[in-house]
Order: C-alpha cells, then structure tokens, then sequence
C-alpha cells in the first residue's frame, strides 16, 4: 500500500511460485555444469605455467599444435558437416561486421590519450572486439548449444580473421613510424591471414559441404582423432598463453599500467560487445532481414566470449603495449566465467 496525502493506492502482492524460482535456479546450474569444465581447463593451463610444471618455452608449441593441427581439423568437420547455406549467411555476416566495425571505432576513439597512441589503442580495439572463438567458442556453444551452432560461429571466426584483424593492424601502423607503415602493415595482415590454416580448413569444409565430399574413412578418423584433442588442449593453452604473456610483460614493466588503462576495455568486451550484437541484430530483424533468431542468439553468446589470448603475441610482435593487452584478456577471461554464463542464462 502506497500513501499519498489522504489517497491511497493498494497494490496487489506479486507472488513468485516456487516452481518457477526452482526451475530459475536449476536452469543457471545447468549452464554452469556445462561452462565450468571449460573455464577450469583454462584455469588448470594458468596455474601450470605460473608454477612452472610447464615450461615457458614449450608454451609456443602447444599453441601451434592447436593452430595447426587440431583446431583447423575441427573447423574443417564442422564446416564440411554444415549446410552451405549456413556457412554463406549474408545477414549474419554484415550484421556481425557492422557491430565490429563500430565497437572498434569506439574503443578507439575511447582509448586514444597522451599515453595511449594508434599502436596500443588499436590492439585494445582487437582485443575488445575478437572473441576468442576458435579456442573456445567452438566447443563451448556446440556444447551448449547443439551442433547447429557450428555454423553462425564460423562465419563470425572468418569475419574476426579476415576483416577485424587486418583492419585493427592497419589502424595500429598510424602513430608514422613512417609513410608506407599502413600499407606494409596491412599486406603484412593479409599475408598472416593467407598462412593461417584456421580460413583455409574452414573453406575446405565448405567445399566439402558444397559438393558432399566424403573422405576415406581412415582419412577422417585421422581428423577426428586431431578435432577431438582440440577443444581440451586449446582451453589449457589459453591459461598457459595467458599466464606466459603476463609473466613476460611483467619483468618488462617500469611501472604499473593504471586500471583505467585495461578494465573498461574488457568491460566492453564482455558487456558492450554482445548488447551491441543484440541490438543491431533485433533491429535487423525488425526491418525484415533473414537473419534466424537461433543465428543472432549463437552471434550474441560468441560476442560474449572473452577477449583472444592470440592476440597478446600479436601485439608483442607489432610493439604494442603487451602487459595491458595481457591484463585485459587476463580479466576478460576470469570475468566471462560469469558474465558468459549469465548471459546464456539470459537468453536460455
């Protein structure tokens, strides 16, 4: 009961049936037993290089057996197991774009201060904006979310390889080291994105889906064998990227690089990146394009993942400031957890 003066206006009690709390609950237990095996793998890979039971220097060579070996082999059966349609999805690739497009113009201009030039404000843009989809969102959303996932999460890794990347390396060579730096550096985007064998095993699955190849059987054990390794070695090489990028920057640092500098970037990617995807999806739908809710739901989970651990050497080799990138896929990653899980929560 509300009073107002001499009025007063009585409010019926809202009651929330105990089935419906339980049925709350249960469903965010569901989520978290299908999350947590993930984001542990992640944390067991951290601990192991912090303590040192692995190596730093072996570090680079489980990230390249995921690269090359194993996570192309599982792009290549998702891909070659997927209905071409899916993988050509028009809508869903230009509305992904676009929400890339505009939050790495944001972060950008956001970033951009005294101490933050072109360089380190566009690997915080990559970073803010490149999910770390191979590695994890693969396996995360087909685990959540059924096989069908496969399809709108490789058109989202194609877009974030091919265009993101590039257009954030071009973005970073604008400080004028020297006049032909954005030229250089985007040929030299390109020609990276030409020997990554993630885009090829993926356009091999396509043309294996377009024109129903089928392997020898021993051809395709051999690639399950590689697809099946992928998904747990990747996760633990994401803690053990992550922990070796931190390790390395740290006994580089001359001083400490202020929170302002990498939490509101991870902020963005965790927060800002999927509500975008969400509302440029839903008015996208709104205005009649053919974009399936089941495509803008997988688009908003992959928006939701955490930062690339990839991009941490990236920006060492570009000369960036790796401990900031590093601290914020640091934070991306333990946050999401969280904020990964609610969101599929949300939307469940």
């Amino acid at each position: 009961m509300i009073t107002a003066g001499s009025a007063q206006i009585v409010l019926p009690d809202v009651v929330v049936p105990a089935a419906a709390t339980a049925g709350t609950i249960r469903t965010v237990l569901d989520i978290l037993l299908v999350t947590f095996p993930f984001f542990a793998l992640v944390l067991a890979g951290y601990i192991a290089a912090r303590r040192r039971m692995l190596p730093l220097d072996a570090i680079p060579g489980l990230n390249s057996f995921v690269l090359y070996f194993a996570l192309p082999c599982l792009l290549y059966r998702f891909g070659s197991t997927t209905p071409l349609a899916q993988l050509l999805d028009a809508s869903l690739f230009l509305t992904y774009l676009l929400c890339a497009l505009i939050l790495v113009g944001f972060v950008v201009a956001a970033s951009m201060n005294r101490r933050i030039g072109w360089n380190d404000a566009a690997f915080g843009a990559l970073v803010a904006v490149f999910p770390n989809t191979g590695f994890m969102g693969v396996p995360l959303l087909v685990a959540l979310l059924g096989a069908a996932a496969a399809g709108p999460v490789i058109v989202t890794l194609v877009v974030d390889l091919v265009i993101t990347s590039s257009l954030c390396i071009a973005l970073s060579r604008l400080d004028g080291a020297d006049e032909h730096g954005v030229a250089r550096a985007t040929k030299n985007a390109l020609m990276g994105m030409l020997a990554n064998p993630m885009p090829w095993a993926i356009l091999l699955g396509a043309l294996a889906s377009a024109i129903q190849l089928v392997l020898p059987k021993p051809v395709m054990q051999t690639i399950g064998l590689l697809a099946d390794a992928a998904s747990p070695v990747a996760l633990f090489t994401i803690g053990a990227v992550l922990a070796r990028s931190q390790m390395l920057a740290a006994a580089h640092e001359h001083a400490p690089i202020p929170l302002r500098d990498y939490v509101p970037v991870a902020f963005a990617k965790l927060i800002l990146h999927p509500l975008l995807v969400l509302l440029v999806g839903a008015a996208a739908i709104a205005l009649g394009a053919p974009l399936a809710p089941f495509a803008l739901k997988v688009m908003v989970l992959v928006a939701a993942l955490p930062s690339a651990s990839n991009v941490a050497m990236l920006a060492e080799r570009f000369g960036a400031d790796n401990g900031r990138i590093a601290r914020i896929i640091l934070v991306s990653t333990a946050a999401a957890f969280f904020t990964f899980s609610g969101a599929v929560a949300l939307l469940h």
